[in-house]
């Protein structure tokens, strides 16, 4: 066995600080991000960081915020300017050319602007002439669903309304959102299972926890405030168990930065116990396992069954039927090692489940989810201290959104309640989503794009399908404070709306205003940037939302858009109407320092399920699913015809079939690129791809070659039944990953996923768990070209 290179030192600490220093340094950002880093996540004129939804902690910290969060920062908080000058220094054509990297250093968005075919530029545009094109556009289309309109998760909870708002009047509930990328079979099958789609831990929670299930998430890179959490309860005596096919180094152990011991000498706290490297895809055949041993050796909770739940016997009857060859088959766990998690599980009476995009971006993500809730209700962990369904988000407002009725399958009660409180019809048809809708615009059926943030095309699969869809549309529309890729493939009419950032002062008539966000655990809290804008023509979400509605709905509304972006409290009383659960909004938030956590109906054994139960449920694929599908891409590229090009196959002139997985960097937050570090997996470059050494000694491959990725399985999508999806060629790099596993970086790995390849119910994309060959460049290779 070969060894594998580690990351010795602990996560964060002095390295952590060294980072976040370059970074607000690399973004010339340094005053006006270090200013922000002691407002981050502060009650009482704060605001909430936009780097994840991890929860605030309860007590007062002078500084509480990580690497991640400052990195997130020095990028809003830049002084160089995406303007008029650089735009006239820069063709759209060129700015295809640049890397995520290049475009999201080139400055902060600082003034409207539109697209010029003829120049082939952005050009300046006055804020009301925007807004006439909009209406024109969007008043010619033939039925309001020729209109897609996407949300990211920054967007906080009062535009968010406003926007959902606009939208369903306008006549469409085409509301797509990033959690149809990241978390949707979550928030699908906890209402399903549970009655509400979130957590139903507090963070107190995790003090009370004495066993911890981590499934499918890196804290030390996408939300390092957890492993202060996760170190403080392995302090407490709770056991931590990993399980991921990456054994992630920065997970280890955590040098608490804000811990003088910890910073002066060489200590530091543990923060994991034990690493289950499960196979990629075998989540759910490893829960499998867990449960049938539980079953079968009576060690559930009886009595929390026969009161809360339904559909146990049918889990049950298929839970028997699963053989342990095929269980150990299709996670890549031995019987043993299962029975000694199952063993755990048993003898924990408070066991938190904790899970992030590891566990949902799967064909069967919705399963994953199902029995992850499984497993919690047979033990009974559902609404006692120190145990529950904890997903972590990575977006810092994406869960809220939802809340907001940022949502493309609207439930009746909300049309209903809309309906009600501002005397109009609501659209009944359920919209598109993210996989939907891109597939709709690609088949030439969505005529208009709105992006209220975020970087579409470049997080959804099939990337230059949707960019070169983008370029048919009639009116493409992007709410922003950083130029993305997206922007860059213009339709007939492209505006560039730039607007504030979470950091920054929102100043109206009315005075300052605050807005709200939910983190990933329920807790509702205030939000209010201090900074100056950086330029004066900036507006806000709100306000952007409003000028839109006033001039696209004209007369035919009552709505005081205007008076809501003036006065956010207004947008408030409007949602404690609307919206169940946020009744007395403006009060509520006022009277607590760190906001009010929402009612959640389970926490209380409150079902809001079909039965009125917690719903048992039993998977729709297969435990051996992944292991099939390898085993039928092997056979098929057995009886395929090579074709070498230069490229050199294994000895027996095979291609060996993997599962390729999306990673993120420790340099980067979703399509951001920050940097080429990835200090943990210890590599600077981002085209790489990740495989345990002794595989590569297997192949008699090394470190250092060049990797052709082919995808093997579905390689056919919407735009094209012919295109090959290809990668590379990509670095050969060493990591502690399971077998027949390889990893690459996400969103550069995106068009070796498809849009067709998803969830049956939450349409997730399958970003984790992919099919591929590859193929080795030998040196007599004169060329090869990546897709």
């Amino acid at each position: 066995m070969r060894k594998i290179p580690i990351y010795n030192h602990p996560a964060a600490g002095w390295p952590a600080l060294i980072s976040s220093t370059r970074t607000l340094m690399d973004y010339q950002a340094f005053s006006r991000g270090s200013a922000s880093v002691f407002k981050s996540n502060q009650p009482n004129g704060g605001f909430d960081c936009p780097g994840c939804a991890w929860p605030d902690h309860k007590s007062h910290k002078s500084i509480d915020v990580c690497e991640n969060g400052i990195k997130v920062l020095a990028s809003e908080t830049m002084t160089s300017k995406a303007d008029a000058q650089f735009f006239a220094r820069h063709t759209v054509t060129e700015l295809q050319g640049w890397s995520g990297y290049e475009l999201e250093h080139s400055g902060r968005l600082s003034e409207p602007v539109y697209y010029d075919v003829t120049q082939d530029r952005y050009i300046p545009i006055a804020w009301e002439e925007a807004y006439k094109i909009i209406a024109i556009q969007l008043g010619q289309l033939d039925s309001p669903d020729e209109a897609l309109f996407y949300t990211s998760g920054r967007v906080t909870n009062e535009p968010a309304f406003m926007y959902q708002l606009f939208v369903r009047c306008f006549g469409t509930n085409n509301l797509p959102d990033c959690s149809n990328m990241c978390h949707e079979p979550t928030s699908v099958m906890l209402s399903k299972q549970l009655g509400v789609g979130k957590a139903t831990v507090k963070l107190e929670d995790f003090g009370q926890a004495k066993l911890i299930l981590m499934f499918g998430q890196n804290p030390a890179t996408n939300h390092p405030r957890m492993l202060e959490l996760l170190a403080h309860a392995h302090e407490q005596g709770c056991r931590t168990i990993s399980i991921n096919p990456m054994r992630e180094q920065g997970s280890n152990k955590f040098k608490n930065p804000q811990n003088p011991m910890h910073m002066a000498t060489a200590q530091s706290s543990a923060v994991i116990d034990e690493v289950i490297q499960v196979q990629i895809g075998g989540d759910a055949a490893l829960l499998t396992g867990i449960a049938k041993w539980l079953t079968e050796n009576d060690k559930i909770n009886h009595d929390f069954i026969s009161t809360h739940t339904s559909g146990f016997e049918p889990l049950h009857q298929w839970l028997a039927k699963q053989s342990w060859a095929d269980i150990t088959l299709g996670c890549g766990i031995s019987q043993e090692d299962i029975i000694g998690v199952a063993e755990l599980v048993a003898a924990s009476p408070a066991t938190t489940c904790t899970w992030g995009m590891g566990i949902t971006q799967h064909v069967q993500g919705d399963d994953n989810v199902s029995m992850i809730t499984n497993l919690l209700l047979l033990m009974g962990m559902i609404g006692i201290d120190g145990a529950g369904a904890s997903p972590v988000r990575g977006h810092s407002n994406v869960q809220w959104d939802r809340t907001m009725g940022i949502h493309e399958r609207p439930s009746q009660n909300l049309l209903d309640s809309l309906e009600r409180v501002f005397e109009r019809p609501m659209p009944q048809e359920d919209g598109f989503d993210v996989v939907t809708g891109a597939k709709a615009m690609i088949n030439g059926k969505i005529k208009a794009f709105m992006g209220m943030g975020g970087n579409y095309a470049v997080a959804a699969p099939d990337t230059s399908a949707i960019q070169q869809a983008l370029t048919t549309t009639q009116l493409n529309i992007f709410v922003g404070t950083k130029l993305n890729e997206t922007m860059l493939y213009p339709g007939a009419n492209n505006l560039i709306l730039p607007c504030l950032g979470r950091t920054e002062r929102i100043t109206t008539a009315k005075g300052e205003q605050f807005a709200t966000v939910e983190d990933s655990m329920c807790q509702v809290v205030r939000t209010q940037g201090k900074l100056q804008p950086i330029s004066d023509t900036l507006k806000s979400e709100a306000q952007i939302v409003a000028n839109i509605a006033t001039h696209v709905l004209g007369a035919d509304t009552s709505i005081p858009w205007q008076a809501m972006s003036e006065d956010f409290d207004i947008v408030r009383d409007y949602i404690a109407q609307a919206i169940d659960g946020l009744e007395d909004f403006n009060e509520r938030i006022r009277t607590t320092e760190r906001g009010f956590h929402l009612y959640h109906p389970a926490r209380h054994h409150v079902w809001n399920t079909d039965s009125g139960k917690a719903q048992f449920e039993v998977p729709q694929y297969p435990i051996t699913y992944v292991a099939a599908k390898m085993a039928q891409a092997n056979s098929f590229s057995r009886n395929e015809p090579s074709e070498s090009n230069g490229v050199n196959n294994h000895e027996n002139n095979e291609q060996k079939i993997w599962q390729l997985t999306s990673v993120r960097s420790h340099d980067q937050f979703n399509t951001m690129i920050f940097g080429y570090q990835d200090r943990y997996r210890q590599t600077n470059r981002r085209d790489v791809l990740f495989m345990h050494p002794d595989e590569i000694s297997r192949l008699g491959w090394q470190k250092g070659d060049s990797i052709i990725v082919s995808r093997q399985d579905n390689p056919s999508s919407v735009n094209s039944t012919t295109r090959p999806r290809t990668l590379g060629p990509l670095i050969l790099t060493e990591m502690d990953i399971a077998s027949n596993a390889v990893a690459a970086y996400y969103p550069e790995c995106n068009d070796l996923f498809d849009l067709d390849t998803h969830a049956p119910h939450s349409h997730i994309p399958a970003y984790k768990s992919t099919t591929v060959a590859l193929e080795r460049i030998t040196a007599e290779t004169k060329t090869i070209n990546p897709a």
